[in-house]
Order: C-alpha cells, then sequence, then structure tokens
C-alpha cells in the first residue's frame, strides 16, 4: 500500500528555513518521480518542485527558483524539500506525489500524480 506522509512544516520568519520531509512506504522512491505541491487559501494547488526517478533530475517552479531544492534519500526511502529566503507568499500547505507508474519525466501537473501524503502546514510571517 502507497503511503506519503509529510513533516516539518511551522511557522517562521520571513528569511528563514524549513525542511520538510515526505517519508514513503509501500514503493521505492528511487524507481518513481516524487513531487511537492503547495496550495495557498483561496488559490489552486501549485506544483514546486520534482525529482524524477533513478537519474535525479529536477524542475522547479520560477516561483522557488534559487530559493527552495528536493532531494532524495534512498536509505531512508524519502524525499525532502528544503526551503530558504521563505517569504509570506511561502504560506500554504504543502503535499509530497508520486504517480501511479513510473515514469522517466518529472514535472509539475497535479493530474501526473495519483498518490497524496497528508499535508503539512507552512506559515511565513513576522
Amino acid at each position: 500500500q502507497v503511503q506519503l506522509v509529510e513533516s516539518g512544516g511551522g511557522l517562521v520568519q520571513p528569511g528563514g528555513s524549513l525542511r520538510l520531509s515526505c517519508a514513503a512506504s509501500g514503493f521505492t522512491v528511487n524507481y518513481y518521480t516524487i513531487a511537492w505541491f503547495r496550495q495557498a487559501p483561496g488559490k489552486e494547488r501549485e506544483g514546486v518542485l520534482c525529482i524524477r526517478a533513478g537519474s535525479g533530475s529536477t524542475a522547479y517552479s520560477d516561483s522557488v527558483k534559487g530559493r527552495f531544492t528536493i532531494f532524495r534519500d534512498n536509505a531512508k526511502n524519502a524525499v525532502y524539500l528544503q526551503m530558504n529566503s521563505l517569504k509570506p507568499e511561502d504560506t500554504a500547505v504543502y503535499y509530497c506525489a508520486t504517480p501511479r507508474r513510473t515514469t522517466n519525466y518529472c514535472t509539475l501537473r497535479t493530474s501526473d500524480y495519483d498518490y497524496w501524503g497528508q499535508v503539512t502546514q507552512v506559515t511565513v510571517s513576522s
């Protein structure tokens, strides 16, 4: 049974950092694309970053380029989202997601993902 469990959210001041974790079970993260999405109140869900199966190549939303990083720990079967230089507009609930089938690409389209974790809240405020 595929399961994704996010953790690491919280309240942080502008300019601060947080690291979100996405612990996977029921599959091996090295063989599947994993993506992070977020959704702010009143807005649509937005793809933030993804990491491709195997090669580990990544894709970023312009809104987080240069500030957020995604990386994978195969030994822990987990994917992480390192968020630096946080801004109030980064406030949202964050999800990790993976597709049902292994793919050789990485996208930020919600429709490409089948399994979603529960949310973790990130609030950036002074």
